[in-house]
């Protein structure tokens, strides 16, 4: 089970307390929303990990779509189409990838429509894909109109069709029932996936929208699943103060009043850093509001930023110690990594090797020392300097990082979301001001793209 711990968040306990209790009445709602168990009101992605006929559709659908000779799975969508699904991946096996380049089946994640991207991705499905069997195609989006997904599902299966018109059986959708992606699909016999219409993108990680995928490309979706239910699973306490996402929701909230306005999550781990991008639009997204419930023109938000230890302690460290005093850090770090290597003492005798000698001999030696060593120190080091500073933190210890790790954070933090946007009084599952951009374009393109109304 994750650890949370706000020791450092330099918020006096008493205003922890007072305004950790406010948010017993709604606390109390996010518990009737899970005894009543269905996808009516805007926080019912909490019943998403609990949902066995979801899960049994998800894998019945993969045990016919996945085999043997299967080495791709193309996720085409973008924003909550696809980044918790890339989070979840990238920590399990992406963000080595390029190191593993016998593994398979991998994810390729198709969102974006800049035309280098477009011209590798076509040129790769020309040569590396031979036959159907080999790809599957998840077409995600939630209205099913989104500009860049419907133009690269589009092109990845007019390039795939000259080569033939079966790959079609190797095309998934997801989206909302009934939307026009939905018609077509369904006019066209091509398997479909539906995402609970109240359940907004962000949210979405634990429906189809992530799992189908997820479980195409090798993940355990079982225990993502477990994770999830676990933090969920702590809003059934009756003591708010034992509630760790409710508790870092109240630091967030307080520190925001005194002028932090930029929440860091900083990563020991860089397999997680596609985390820290969920978790960027989730929080961009459920916070950045022109307008309050009452209607005040509030423009609230924090501003969500992303630190990779311990390579970003040699780039922005400097403005993180010595400039301004505008933020809260959340650190993020397991002391259990799947691998762990020693540097052992190698024999140089004889080898001809005297430049490599020399230059053994003039670096401070670390032999014996594991890799798993080196990180937790310079971890430790960090939160010191931190605390040396006086700069405010929270710390989230992963037990590991296994996928049920995974569902715990992020579940955790989809329930932090919720308890802040409730302190700031805004709404936290629409964004109203996406869509102004998202018009313009249609307006642009209305004329050449089928989908788009």
């Amino acid at each position: 089970m994750m650890k949370f711990s706000l020791d450092n968040s330099n918020v006096p306990v008493n205003n922890l307390q007072d305004t950790a209790r406010t948010l017993i009445p709604y606390l109390n709602r996010l518990q009737q929303v899970m005894e009543v168990k269905n996808y009516e009101t805007d926080e019912s992605s909490l019943n998403l990990p609990f949902d066995e006929n979801l899960l049994a559709e998800v894998i019945s659908l993969k045990e016919r779509k996945v085999n043997s000779n299967l080495k791709y799975v193309i996720d085409v969508g973008i924003g909550g189409s696809n980044l918790g699904t890339k989070a979840i991946y990238d920590a399990t096996w992406g963000a080595f990838d390029a190191l593993q380049p016998a593994r398979s089946p991998k994810i390729i994640f198709c969102d974006t429509t800049d035309p280098e991207f477009i011209y590798f991705l076509n040129r790769f499905l020309d040569n590396n894909i031979s036959t159907p069997e080999e790809i599957i195609i998840n077409g995600i989006s939630k209205s099913g109109t989104t500009t860049e997904t419907v133009f690269n599902l589009e092109m990845i299966i007019k390039t795939l069709f000259k080569k033939s018109s079966e790959y079609i059986n190797r095309l998934v959708i997801t989206t909302d029932e009934n939307s026009k992606m939905w018609e077509r699909a369904h006019n066209l016999n091509i398997d479909m996936l539906s995402i609970p219409k109240i359940v907004g993108g962000r949210y979405s990680v634990f429906s189809a929208v992530g799992l189908f995928p997820l479980a195409c490309g090798g993940v355990d979706i079982r225990t993502l699943l477990d994770g999830a239910r676990s933090i969920c699973k702590q809003l059934l306490q009756s003591d708010v103060l034992q509630i760790s996402p409710l508790m870092s929701s109240v630091v967030l909230y307080l520190q925001n009043k005194q002028g932090k306005n930029i929440h860091d999550s900083f990563f020991f781990h860089p397999e997680l850093e596609s985390v820290g991008k969920w978790y960027r639009q989730l929080t961009g997204e459920s916070l950045g509001k022109e307008k309050d419930l009452d209607g005040k023109e509030v423009h609230a938000g924090i501003t969500p930023t992303i630190s990779v230890g311990s390579t970003d302690l040699h780039s922005v460290a400097q403005l993180y110690l010595g400039g301004p005093t505008d933020k809260i850090t959340t650190f993020i770090y397991s002391r259990k990594p799947r691998f762990d290597l020693t540097l052992t003492n190698f024999d140089l005798e004889g080898k001809n090797l005297d430049k490599e000698k020399i230059f053994i001999e003039l670096i401070p030696s670390l032999e014996g020392k594991k890799t798993s060593e080196i990180m937790n120190a310079i971890f430790e080091g960090t939160k010191n300097t931190y605390q040396n500073h006086k700069l405010p933190f929270m710390e989230i210890s992963l037990e590991d990082l296994s996928t049920q790790s995974l569902g715990e954070f992020l579940q955790f933090k989809m329930v932090e979301m919720m308890f802040l946007g409730k302190l700031l009084n805004i709404n936290t599952f629409d964004q109203p001001n996406v869509e102004d951009y998202k018009i313009e374009t249609k307006k642009i393109l209305e004329q050449n793209i089928a989908f788009i109304e």
